[in-house]
């Protein structure tokens, strides 16, 4: 591990801020005695935690060609497919439940993982460490600051090792010479989770009770409660869950965004389009000069669109769903019909060829033969969710923010964890109802009535569909089926909105692999064990390079 954080030591030397946006610029650099002793050093490294480590494997589209590391767990479930896999591997691995084989294969990936949490730790303890210092020269309420927010990322970090790998070394000390012994083996996933608890509780009792738009994009108390929520979530701490996701939602400071019509004025096209609405508890965010998105709008449609843009030399759709996915939508469901989050057509009118506009009309490739009565036809379907207009047809550049927290997601953990933990209470159910209602244009009062009528287990099962529903092409789907233990199985008929649950070791996943106990991990780098002797592999996963 000693590349990692010698590297993360550098790195944060390197970034400075601005209030408006997390400027990243060359500070002086200073090292030694000169480093860690003003408010710029620290703020410098906290900002560099906005960017880096465990947000990057949701938000970074730094390649045409595959995706941020969620989406490639996403693939797991067989549901969801790159179309660029035959290049990109490790994503015909992970949907075909082979990467125990393709250990060697898939390691570079797991070492960008790996690298990128540990560098983003190390920046965090370098945080903590330093800041009490009696000759800093930093008042006293920013380093509480800085100190809760260095607490969130360390928290998100190992929360996101641990999801991946299991067991992973703890480090609570930052290394800044290759001198300093780095070797340490891997912690117990219990003890690890402990620590991201209580760096969570931390920042929650110092940060400010507002919204992260409030705070100039800083994490705020109420992103850390989101980020505790689905820590408990995933813990199965359901009572803990609740309070932290009531507390969010009692606050008044969220709201769901508002469908202005059922096309393009819809909820899930401002989600698409618009930035900072009082839906979003956190995100990703990008602009058009100091960080664009990168490649997120090009993941919108297959190759087959490349000529009908001109402003990016390729298009891939590096995430997408099989057509089977889209039966968890009634027809009635807006979030299934067209130009919602999917998109079956799109005509570029601003096309330009020899200075002249030039319509240019992309349409989803199908299989011949195959009817649109067959959920396979829908096999390539672009994922519009991810389209930002103004980039394919005019700048070249994304500047759309990546939504890391909705409060969709807040309510709906409300009223599975009360569920889970009380029973199927209008409250529980009344939280259900208004993502419901948002989507299905029933009134809430109408759906909580009839969702009160069902059992405690069937309550809880028509969360976790909701949440495939409302979020198909944010990440979230691995985590839930591991944390419940079930996998969805999707109904083969269209628009019948119908899914069961089965233990998750032992289902068929979407592409007709069979889940086995060492697919819910990944390896560890055989790199990383090259490196620290003291690392052991996942169960199942290749010790070294020799194969053994």
């Amino acid at each position: 591990m000693k590349k990692i954080f010698i590297f993360a030591a550098c790195a944060g030397l390197l970034l400075s801020s601005c209030n408006d946006f997390l400027k990243e610029e060359t500070d002086s650099i200073l090292t030694g005695k000169d480093f860690n002793k003003t408010d710029n050093h620290f703020l410098g490294q906290v900002n560099y935690l906005y960017r880096n480590g465990s947000i990057e494997e949701y938000s970074s589209a730094g390649s045409a060609y595959i995706g941020p590391f969620a989406s490639v767990t996403a693939m797991l479930t067989g549901y969801f497919r790159n179309s660029y896999e035959g290049q990109e591997n490790v994503c015909q691995y992970a949907r075909e439940l082979e990467r125990q084989g393709q250990t060697n294969n898939v390691s570079g990936t797991m070492d960008g993982v790996w690298d990128n949490c540990y560098d983003a730790i190390n920046v965090a303890n370098s945080v903590i460490n330093n800041i009490a210092n009696p000759e800093v020269a930093v008042v006293a309420a920013n380093k509480e600051q800085y100190i809760a927010e260095a607490k969130f990322f360390r928290a998100q970090n190992y929360f996101y090792l641990v999801k991946t790998f299991g067991d992973v070394p703890l480090s609570m000390t930052a290394y800044s010479s290759a001198d300093d012994d780095m070797m340490l083996p891997r912690t117990a996933k219990a003890e690890v989770m402990k620590q991201v608890v209580q760096d969570l509780k931390d920042a929650v009792s110092v940060l400010k009770a507002d919204t992260w738009q409030n705070a100039k994009h800083r994490i705020t108390k109420y992103v850390a409660e989101m980020a505790l929520t689905d820590v408990y979530m995933y813990q199965g701490d359901y009572t803990n869950a609740a309070a932290m996701a009531q507390d969010i939602i009692n606050s008044g400071k969220y709201q769901l965004t508002e469908n202005s019509d059922r096309t393009l004025g819809s909820a899930y096209n401002k989600l698409r389009t618009t930035d900072d609405l009082p839906e979003v508890i956190y995100a990703q965010e990008f602009d058009n000069t100091i960080a664009t998105s990168g490649w997120w709008p090009t993941y919108a449609f297959t190759s087959s669109a490349t000529g009908t843009f001109n402003k990016y030399a390729i298009t891939e759709r590096v995430f997408g769903p099989y057509g089977r996915y889209l039966n968890i939508y009634t027809a009635d469901d807006l979030r299934g019909q067209e130009k919602q989050f999917f998109a079956t057509s799109y005509t570029n009118v601003n096309y330009e060829k020899d200075g002249k506009k030039e319509p240019k009309t992309w349409t989803m490739p199908t299989q011949q033969g195959v009817a649109n009565t067959d959920p396979a036809y829908y096999d390539q379907i672009g994922c519009w969710y991810y389209f930002d207009q103004n980039a394919m047809e005019i700048t070249g550049r994304g500047t759309k923010d990546w939504n890391i927290y909705r409060y969709a997601e807040t309510l709906l953990d409300a009223a599975e964890a009360i569920a889970q933990t009380t029973g199927v209470t209008a409250e529980a159910a009344g939280y259900l109802a208004q993502v419901q209602s948002r989507a299905l244009g029933k009134s809430v009062a109408q759906l909580t009535s009839s969702l009160q009528s069902l059992s405690k287990q069937a309550f809880i099962e028509a969360c976790w569909t909701e949440r495939l529903r409302e979020f198909p092409l944010e990440f979230k789907i691995w985590d839930d089926c591991v944390r419940t233990g079930k996998f969805p199985v999707i109904d083969t008929a269209m628009h019948s909105g119908k899914v069961t649950y089965v233990d998750l070791i032992g289902a068929t996943n979407g592409s007709g692999a069979v889940f086995k106990q060492t697919d819910l991990l990944w390896p560890i780098s055989l790199n990383e064990i090259q490196r620290n002797p003291n690392l052991t592999q996942n169960e199942g996963y290749q010790k070294s390079n020799s194969g053994s």
